[in-house]
């Protein structure tokens, strides 16, 4: 184009004429709620190290670092970049990870040491878990649901400096998926969501394949820096004590019940949506769900959440259409995802994000949870044991309790540790309006809220019982516990519910 060409300065209608010029480099305005990428059009995004993403990065004392947890227990990234962080003598760093598992371990020394200052997330266990509740940080930990999660990201309440994704594949320009490489996980769901808002993305692979990588789970127009390492993780690792369906015969007896409970609800009908948690009489609820299907020939729409290989043969056989994953709780399921086009990936904020257009948990006929303790309100608790000290998180425990037309939570009576149906719990997670039913191995309790349910159930033969019935079995079968008191020592932790009001508080507990 001729330079010279007259154009006007302003056209009516339009506004300031900004003319073209060959000579100039690319300026391309964006409003300031768009952040500006680091890497220009045609240049290999590959750096030598993590130590240099984080030079590009320009990460500073304060940042917030983000992190996913797809490799669960099996996860290397956080901790090869937060011994990095160190080096660099950083401090006060923010650490927005969706879990945290043991493995982590070495964050402790960073909370001690002074580079972390604060934690937001999910879920923790281990010792992590164990420093928090010791009071080892001086901020509260953040604890949110997965949909909380994704919502504070999208509305920048939650703001990450840089988001750092174990991608198992990726090109030099920043296409990743979890389907392939050593370290295959699954659908990179909460990665998504970190990916699309925060100000930098740095893909960390063991995986680097010629250019593009396909299939593509987060693409090249969002990652801005691609480290190669040795490894991102071992995704044996996936497979944690959480995943694995019981067979002690109380708990196949309330998978059983809780399976009758479905199926005398009227929900057990062709499109039937489903989702089960990660525990162990859940995961065997399943199995006897799938029972249930193939004798009264149900063919269901979806199941959902985070996917199990029980999950997985359900859709082989026929009886769901399709599968939604947000994360793979094992190698069958990363199997599945990686060879099976119906098994699709959702992001964190597709599967329950509050504020976003349509949640796949707002479809969800029925959900099963598993919980720490319940109380007489219905409230349950999956944060804190009955001492107070934080052994996991919410994960989407309430944000599927909220959308699905059927909570049921599954629990015995009492664990080694106390009983599990008390007067109130410790912490709340999940507030009581929003769970249905309690199945225990003594009886089924529902929600004062669902009579028609509870008249439902009574025809179908099953036992029902109140929830005060029930607590008294508890403490008769070990004993009442000792309530919590309120306000004696310093809050170690937030509880926020899915839209970001908190629902409680976890304070200073003792060591056991």
């Amino acid at each position: 184009m001729n330079p010279d060409r007259a154009l006007p300065s302003f056209i009516e209608g339009y506004g300031t004429v900004r003319p073209y010029r060959s000579s100039e480099p690319l300026n391309v305005a964006k409003p300031a709620s768009v952040r500006m990428y680091a890497v220009q059009t045609g240049h290999s995004k590959c750096l030598a190290s993590i130590d240099a993403a984080l030079q590009a990065c320009e990460v500073g004392d304060g940042a917030t670092l983000s992190f996913h947890h797809h490799l669960r227990n099996g996860d290397h990234v956080l901790n090869m970049v937060m011994e990095v962080c160190a080096a660099r003598g950083l401090k006060g760093l923010t650490v927005a990870a969706s879990s945290l598992f043991p493995i982590h371990a070495p964050l402790v020394a960073h909370m001690r040491s002074g580079l972390v200052a604060r934690i937001v997330t999910a879920y923790m266990s281990g010792p992590v878990a164990d420093a928090v509740s010791d009071g080892v940080l001086s901020r509260p930990v953040v604890m949110q649901t997965h949909g909380g999660r994704a919502r504070s990201i999208e509305t920048g309440e939650l703001h990450i400096d840089v988001a750092f994704i174990g991608a198992p594949s990726a090109d030099d320009y920043g296409n990743i998926n979890g389907a392939h490489g050593p370290s295959a996980c699954g659908p990179l769901g909460y990665a998504m969501v970190d990916a699309r808002y925060a100000d930098r993305v740095v893909a960390v692979t063991d995986h680097l394949v010629p250019y593009p990588a396909c299939p593509i789970d987060i693409s090249q127009d969002l990652v801005d820096f691609v480290v190669r390492v040795d490894s991102i993780g071992d995704p044996k690792g996936i497979l944690s004590g959480t995943t694995r369906p019981t067979s002690d015969p109380v708990g196949l007896e309330i998978a059983h019940a809780a399976a009758r409970v479905i199926a005398a609800s009227g929900l057990l009908v062709d499109g039937f949506s489903f989702q089960t948690g990660a525990g162990g009489i859940s995961l065997a609820v399943a199995m006897q769900l799938r029972a249930l299907m193939q004798a009264s020939g149900v063919k269901g729409s979806f199941a959902a959440g985070g996917i199990t290989g029980h999950l997985c043969a359900m859709l082989d056989e026929g009886l769901f259409r399709t599968l939604f994953d947000v994360q793979c709780f094992d190698l069958a399921s990363v199997e599945s995802y990686r060879r099976d086009p119906r098994h699709q990936a959702m992001s964190a904020s597709l599967y329950a994000s509050p504020c976003n257009r349509g949640a796949v948990v707002d479809r969800l006929d029925a959900m099963i949870l598993g919980a720490a303790e319940v109380d007489v309100d219905f409230n349950v608790n999956v944060i804190t044991g009955s001492t107070g000290r934080i052994l996991g998180g919410s994960g989407g425990h309430a944000d599927t309790a909220a959308g699905s037309k059927l909570a049921i939570v599954t629990t015995r009576l009492a664990s080694a540790a106390g009983p599990k149906i008390v007067q109130r719990v410790n912490c709340v997670t999940t507030p009581g309006e929003s769970i249905d039913v309690v199945v225990t191995e003594a009886g089924i309790a529902v929600n004062p809220r669902r009579n028609q349910l509870a008249r439902d159930l009574v025809a179908a033969g099953l036992p029902v019982k109140s929830i005060d019935e029930l607590c008294v079995l508890a403490a008769a079968h070990h004993g009442p516990r000792t309530p919590r008191k309120e306000g004696v020592s310093r809050v170690v932790g937030v509880v926020e519910y899915r839209d970001g009001s908190v629902i409680d508080v976890i304070r200073l507990a003792p060591r056991c």
